[in-house]
């Protein structure tokens, strides 16, 4: 294998340390030496990385490229800005053990992926129903960056006891359905997965013929999430979580679930998402305070995902999942498949009262700081529209934000953006 040597670069090593002007020396695919005198590179080919940043490849912990994969397996959008690794099947969200009719339904609201898109892929693609086999078939393609998954819980739950009885608030796994989920889990990690994802948000609902029904593994009670985890954490793999968003009590669950209280073992864990909110400043103090706590004090192996940059969120109407963090926004994307029934909801007095409350708390936690004076139009049949706040058309309408909103979510739809 070549040997090369890459000079005069901005290195990062990935280390807890400063970034230096360095050499780097590759050897058999691997780093030789890092120095920052110069290093006599014999007969490696030599890379001048002056002006440049040198880097191990960086590694995507959260995507949901598992139908990406099927049909655009380079993943170019990724590789072309550094990433080498990329994990998948987060969120409780995998394509191995379910069918594709509950892969689908699971997986597209969620994830905004048209179903109409998505379902024929799988239908075609589909062929495995264990994780060896998902693998040999990803061996098939013509990959880009490394790949790694997750076992979504809410995949192994439909599977173990069928897509109805997993969507149920009251059913519980039966003894064997609950030995099937963790044989599934284990055969997963065997296979080389790197653990589990579970999920408690109440924002992510199936599409399909369970339309607005909480993902399977939503509704998982607590014995049954341990007796995954207590395989987990045997295994020394690793748990993803999603929180409930709205009250965000699960946050104490995955943390204390991440501790090693007595004796059993810390339990290597992340969970989605660490950020910093217009419309709740406090809270990304708070929890990495607890974070803290529970690690330092309680021994956890517990990590919060985070964003790399600020980012700004695009919808066309209300399609656009914040809106199930309070009543009124969740009824109104219930209805989306009836568009007539949803226009008289959303022209309803007594509805945009309700509205109106919700949108006006103060106290209720919020992902979305509820202020349509922060949120501006992209696109709209009347052009004049366009860079304009939905507050700034409110008060040229002489409107209430929620009354113009609500207004132009009823002429318009999807065409507004």
């Amino acid at each position: 294998m070549e040997t090369i040597c890459i000079k005069n670069g901005r290195v990062f090593s990935g280390y807890d340390e400063p970034s230096k002007i360095a050499d780097v020396l590759i050897k058999d695919g691997k780093v030789a030496e890092i120095s920052a005198t110069p290093i006599a590179a014999g007969e490696a080919r030599i890379i001048d990385a002056a002006g440049q940043w040198v880097m191990p490849g960086f590694i995507d912990n959260h995507t949901h490229y598992d139908g990406e994969l099927l049909v655009a397996p380079g993943l170019g959008e990724s590789v072309r800005h550094g990433v080498t690794t990329v994990i998948v099947g987060g969120c409780s969200l995998s394509f191995v053990y379910a069918d594709v009719d509950d892969c689908c339904d699971m997986f597209t609201r969620v994830e905004a992926f048209p179903r109409e898109i998505l379902y024929p892929i799988l239908k075609d693609e589909k062929t495995w129903s264990n994780p060896r086999e998902w693998l040999a078939h990803l061996d098939g393609l013509n990959v880009g960056p490394n790949i790694a998954s997750f076992i979504g819980h809410s995949d192994i739950r439909a599977r173990a006891m069928g897509i109805d009885r997993s969507l149920s608030a009251t059913e519980t796994p039966t003894r064997d359905e609950l030995d099937a989920m963790k044989k599934m889990l284990e055969e997963a990690l065997d296979a080389g997965f790197i653990g589990v994802s579970m999920q408690h948000n109440p924002w992510d609902k199936m599409d399909g013929r369970h339309w607005s029904k909480l993902l399977p593994a939503a509704y998982a009670r607590g014995a049954e999430r341990r007796a995954l985890t207590a395989i987990v954490r045997r295994r020394e793999a690793h748990l993803q979580g999603v929180p409930n968003l709205v009250n965000r009590v699960a946050a104490f669950w995955y943390m204390a679930e991440s501790s090693a209280f007595f004796w059993r073992k810390k339990l290597k864990t992340s969970m989605v998402a660490m950020m910093d909110l217009k419309g709740d400043p406090y809270i990304r103090g708070v929890l990495s305070g607890l974070a803290t706590f529970f690690n330092k004090i309680c021994r956890a192996d517990f990590r919060m995902q985070a964003f790399p940059v600020p980012f700004t969120v695009f919808a066309k109407g209300m399609d656009l999942v914040i809106f199930e963090e309070f009543p009124t926004g969740a009824l109104a994307r219930h209805l989306a498949r009836d568009l007539k029934k949803r226009n008289a909801t959303l022209t309803d007095p007594e509805y945009r009262k309700k509205f109106k409350k919700h949108y006006q708390s103060r106290l209720a936690p919020k992902i979305w700081q509820k202020d349509f004076g922060d949120a501006f139009v992209t696109d709209a049949p009347d052009k004049s529209w366009i860079g304009k706040s939905f507050g700034e058309i409110a008060a040229a309408r002489n409107q209430h934000p929620v009354d113009a909103f609500l207004d132009i979510v009823v002429d318009l739809d999807d065409r507004v953006s």
